[in-house]
């Protein structure tokens, strides 16, 4: 559960298909168009303020060198989504 309450906070992308469909002379159901669109769901402010909450209490309870190591950890995730970002900026 905490998994989708990161992910929402972070921001996601999805894929959303839409089809058409119709009728050929036989009377067949036939798929006509198909179209699969890449959309970017932003973070979640309320997601965002339950994760700093859960943070807080985790944090509150650190010891300075706990700190300094969950420091570079976080660092390092925000390079590896900053390569994300500029790799999807890219693709479209």
């Amino acid at each position: 559960m905490l998994d989708v309450l990161f992910k929402k906070a972070r921001g996601y992308s999805v894929e959303e298909v839409t089809e058409e469909y119709g009728f050929d002379e036989e009377g067949n159901e036939k798929l006509l168009k198909r179209k699969v669109q890449s959309k970017y769901i932003p973070p979640d402010l309320s997601a965002i303020k339950a994760c700093m909450d859960i943070r807080d209490n985790e944090i509150g309870q650190m010891t300075k060198q706990q700190l300094a190591e969950e420091k570079r950890r976080l660092l390092e995730e925000l390079k590896i989504l900053q390569i994300g970002e500029q790799d999807e900026k890219k693709k479209r």
